[in-house]
């Protein structure tokens, strides 16, 4: 528990401050009964307070400053610490479905599957990383869609990916437009960070944008690009006719994703496995830091309510004992 304006504690003393530096006030006796014997009629009579009952008296007065001060000290209740969103990086991904993406070439604990099962897979462990900045989808084929806006609402955009198909775009690769997509959601951000991170199995054969126009246009938005090429290398598999050498990735445009990230300022990366496209999301992750994620907030409640009730209960208490007693000032000794 914690106090919001523990200064307020200095207050403490100043009942006693007044009760020492200030004179009492004088009583009146005027209207008063005068009584020549009072002192032996009012223990009779049970006109006369006890000791006890000023101790009371001043007990419960006591009781009800402290209460009040504490009160106004504004008690809290801090919660565990809860991390907080913050501002940081305005980053879009932009996925390849074009039908290329369903070819089973990529290597997985001793298996075989298809680019886009792994692709999903990797991807969405990545997007999990990106606490505290806003991620956007782009899926492309022969057209680029805007499938998620920016948000930072990682779930939203993992729920998205988990429901991209191979073709779902089309079945042509339109780069190009998918780069221009991205430039558009992109370029009138406020944020100072603005990456983009591309992949695709094939060339730029769809669309209207050329990719490395498109390029220039991110460059010029202040947009960074990392690009990777999916595909593994040449590899043996069995045919009716036997054994043969074929290369799953001779589709592959590396020369122009290479260019394309060095016109942007990012890097251009080469996925032939899961593993080996897991090293790249974690590279880019280091290159790509979220911003801000280590900001925390502490939920407080305030519990000055509870400290006033209670001076409110005793100053009643003392409202009561007031009335309990009789009135003395009707009756006054004549000496």
């Amino acid at each position: 528990m914690i106090f919001s304006h523990p200064w307020m504690f200095a207050a403490l003393p100043l009942p006693l401050l007044v009760y020492f530096l200030f004179p009492p006030a004088k009583p009146s006796i005027s209207g008063a009964l005068r009584v020549p014997f009072f002192s032996s009629l009012a223990p009779a009579a049970g006109l006369k307070i006890s000791s006890r009952q000023r101790w009371l008296k001043t007990g419960l007065q006591t009781l009800a400053w402290c209460s009040l001060v504490v009160a106004a000290a504004a008690p809290q209740l801090q919660g565990k610490p809860v991390p907080v969103p913050t501002e940081g990086r305005d980053l879009m991904l932009a996925m390849d479905l074009s039908g290329s993406m369903a070819r089973e070439d990529l290597s997985t604990n001793k298996k075989i599957l298809d680019r886009l099962t792994v692709v999903r897979d990797v991807a969405r462990d990545f997007i999990a990383q990106r606490e505290g900045d806003r991620v956007g989808l782009i899926l492309f084929g022969s057209r680029a869609y805007l499938q998620t806006p920016l948000t930072t609402d990682l779930d939203s955009v993992r729920a998205m990916l988990d429901e991209a198909e191979v073709g779902l775009a089309g079945d042509e690769t339109a780069i190009g437009d998918a780069i221009g997509m991205a430039v558009k959601s992109l370029r009138d951000r406020p944020a100072e960070e603005r990456v983009l991170v591309l992949l695709s199995d094939g060339a730029n054969n769809a669309g209207v944008l050329d990719p490395l126009q498109a390029a220039k246009m991110a460059k010029d938005a202040g947009i960074r690009i990392h690009t990777i090429g999916v595909g593994a290398n040449r590899m043996k598999v069995q045919t009716i006719f036997g054994s043969q050498i074929v290369n799953p990735a001779q589709d592959l445009d590396e020369k122009t994703l290479a260019r394309i990230a060095k016109e942007t300022g990012g890097l251009f990366f080469r996925a032939k496995s899961q593993e080996g496209l897991q090293e790249i999301y974690q590279r880019i992750q280091s290159l790509e830091p979220t911003v801000g994620d280590s900001s925390f907030l502490r939920p407080t409640k305030s519990l000055f309510h509870w400290p006033l009730a209670v001076a409110l209960f005793f100053s009643i208490g003392v409202s009561f004992l007031h009335m309990s007693w009789p009135r003395l000032g009707l009756i006054k000794e004549v000496a």
